[in-house]
């Protein structure tokens, strides 16, 4: 590599000396050799498989490149993006016998034998999934006393009924009259009109919630009630009495303010001037008509979509109309289809026939660097075809408009990539960061091109740090704790604050280019440092847990100059050490989120996170230790024949503990990485050539 370690100061100086860092970046056409390998020994000295099971990997990963040079694996969440779905085409009458059917296979496939669903793989039940998919089964036609449905309806009377459902979830039962919006939190569309230094106004929340809120505000004015198909009397504790009292908590905590300013929303609805009104409604439809993005999506996600979709029709577009009939489009393409017999009620094989699953977003940009950078880093020829092909793709992905994160950076300049197909409104720094790591390791025809891109994507990322010294996925300080305090608010992360993983991705990638002594990369430096848990982990936002947020933030720290002798990553690799599973590998469960005393670091083995650990250990200098012998061992013994592994566990994150995620391609990608790492050496890590 071109990059070289700053001679004028020591790795592991203080992130505040201005001495320490790597002085230049490599060039585009400056990758990983096939036969790089000095970094970590010579390969000849590898365990038996090793070899092997990188080939078997690098040849089951280039099969899955689409022709266009992406990767894209499935992104599963749980089955409220299918029930969801069935009670949009059920609002608009779009709903179809065909689509109803394959979306109930799935959903009964997905249900338990105690008559519930999860949010993720061997989770606890959920009420609020568990009612949502009761009622899309319900629109299927499976009858209320059938022994599925029987203990669905049981378990969610005991656990409180509908009026314990999260807020979202009685939103789509107001839509049929199964539950009062006078008992919701009022969303008045005056809120659009705030300006962006009040507090409360739509950019302080995540980008995520603004476009779901904005259209949800429309859609609490006109408070629609579609008929009901069926009753839901089995769904409350006391069908008589379906709304329980509620006492208001003390005026002096936020709860109580904002529970009484609440109610105070409620009586203005009554009393709103209706010229204001009509003035805030036709602001918040021009604002969400003007982010749609080109494939008829907002914002590459499923719940901005489909309560965008229903404001709009209520505010009158017909389903004729150009932004609905291509808001409908892109929803069909969230759509996974397969041909499958689906588990059927209590156990009894299912119908055959096609299965309909519905993916929250998908994530060709964020696979397609990850593959990328696996593949590089497991020897591939920085100029072997898919890799070029991969770049191309790349960089015809990049965004150069300016979005909303341009409210709290006026004068910045555009630059960067989103996670989908279409998002320009909303690039993120996570992805903007993997995919210049990514450029960097491919030797592409028209090196001034992606230079360009590179150095735009650079200057934006600089410019989206936050005043802490962080960065968040999406915006500069989006901080304010006013947005999760509010009653509508009970339902994931809201605002999008600075976070270890992502700080760490972007450290890197400006250590790679040359940037590691540059302020502001040892500004991210020290609010790592300062970030790390008491027991040497990492907080993992956007990945299962503490496991991702170590992986991502010792590789880091490594690259931006502190030495592997440096106490924090002493106690990372410690930390790592001390939750290494018998088998070798590593695993968190998603109740790490909410309870890390018990699960932080604990759970199955699965190889992505095994990967994650591996990864850092690695960059620790811990090449020939026991820990990584084990890990190693681990990833090589549970391959498949075809070179790909298992992994039912959801190892990813859209909101920690609230909404997981299982990348379909996290079990291929990171395990490839720390595999090729373990024979070749990380290319960008400091000394080597």
């Amino acid at each position: 590599m071109t990059a070289t370690t700053d001679g004028a100061g020591p790795r592991g100086a203080d992130p505040d000396d201005s001495t320490s860092g790597r002085t230049a970046g490599g060039t585009i056409s400056s990758t990983v050799s096939a036969t790089a390998g000095s970094a970590a020994g010579s390969t000849d000295a590898a365990p038996p498989g090793v070899r092997e099971a990188v080939e078997r990997a690098t040849r089951h990963l280039l099969r899955q490149q689409d022709p266009a040079g992406w990767w894209k694996g499935d992104l599963e969440t749980n089955v409220t993006m299918d029930a969801e779905d069935l009670l949009l085409r059920q609002f608009l009458g779009i709903r179809d016998e065909a689509t109803t059917r394959a979306a109930a296979r799935h959903i009964r496939g997905e249900q338990r034998s105690d008559g519930t669903w999860a949010t993720f793989h061997g989770g606890p039940p959920e009420l609020s999934a568990t009612i949502e998919a009761y009622v899309a089964l319900r629109l299927a036609g499976d009858a209320p006393d059938a022994p599925h449905m029987a203990r669905a309806s049981a378990w969610i009377r005991a656990h409180g009924g509908i009026a314990a459902a999260r807020v979202f979830t009685r939103i789509w039962l107001a839509l049929f009259g199964w539950w009062s919006w006078d008992h919701l939190p009022e969303l008045p569309p005056e809120l659009v009109l705030l300006p962006s230094w009040v507090p409360l106004n739509i950019y302080d929340f995540g980008c995520w919630a603004r476009q779901t809120v904005v259209p949800l505000t429309i859609v609490s004015a006109h408070r629609p009630v579609r008929p009901a198909p069926f009753a839901l009397d089995e769904l409350h504790t006391d069908a008589r009495r379906p709304v329980p009292a509620v006492r208001l908590a003390p005026l002096s905590s936020w709860d109580g303010l904002f529970q009484r300013m609440d109610r105070a929303l409620h009586v203005y609805r009554r009393f709103a001037p209706r010229p204001l009104r009509r003035a805030a409604m036709a602001t918040a439809a021009r604002w969400i008509v003007e982010r749609q993005e080109n494939d008829g999506c907002w914002g590459g996600i499923q719940p901005p979509a489909v309560y965008s979709l229903i404001a709009l029709h209520l505010l009158g577009y017909d389903l004729g109309h150009p932004v609905m009939r291509a808001g409908l489009d892109s929803l069909d393409r969230f759509a996974v289809w397969r041909e499958d017999t689906a588990p059927g009620p209590d156990g009894r094989p299912g119908e055959p026939g096609p299965v309909r699953m519905v993916e929250a977003c998908q994530s060709p940009v964020w696979d397609t660097c990850l593959a990328a950078i696996a593949l590089a880093d497991a020897g591939l020829p920085p100029d072997h075809p898919a890799l070029v092909k991969a770049a191309d793709w790349m960089l015809d992905e990049e965004i150069t408009r300016s979005g909303d994160w341009a409210v709290r950076r006026p004068g910045l300049a555009p630059g960067g990539w989103a996670f989908e197909f279409h998002n320009d409104t909303y690039p993120d720094i996570d992805d903007t960061a993997e995919v210049v790591l990514a450029l960097r390791r491919i030797r592409h025809s028209d090196p001034a091109r992606a230079e360009a891109a590179i150095a735009r994507a650079v200057s934006w990322t600089l410019g989206m740090q936050s005043r802490n010294g962080g960065w968040g996925a999406f915006d500069a300080d989006n901080t304010s704790s006013l947005p999760n305090r509010l009653p509508f608010c009970d339902f994931g992360e809201v605002v999008d604050p600075p976070s270890a993983d992502v700080t760490a991705h972007v450290v890197e990638m400006l250590a790679a280019e040359g940037r590691a002594a540059d302020p502001r990369t040892r500004r991210g430096t020290a609010w790592l440092l300062a970030e790390q848990e008491p027991n040497g982990s990492w907080f993992g936002r956007w990945g299962t847990n503490y496991v991702y947020g170590t992986g991502s933030v010792v590789p880091a720290l490594v690259a931006a100059g502190i030495a592997p002798a440096h106490p924090a990553v002493r106690r990372a690799v410690a930390w790592l050490e001390s939750v290494q599973n018998d088998d070798g590998g590593w695993g968190e469960d998603q109740r790490s989120y909410r309870d890390p005393t018990t699960w932080a670091g604990r759970g199955d083995s699965t190889a992505s996170q095994t990967a994650w650990a591996l990864m850092a250990l690695l960059a620790a200098g811990e090449r020939d230790g026991k820990a990584v012998e084990r890990g190693v061992a681990y990833l090589t013994g549970t391959q498949r024949a075809d070179g790909s592994w298992d992994e039912p566990h959801f190892t990813g994150t859209g909101f920690p503990w609230d909404f997981s995620i299982n990348y379909h391609l996290y079990r291929q990608v990171f395990p490839l990485t720390a595999l090729g790492r373990y024979l070749y050496g990380d290319p960008f890590a400091p000394g080597t050539p």
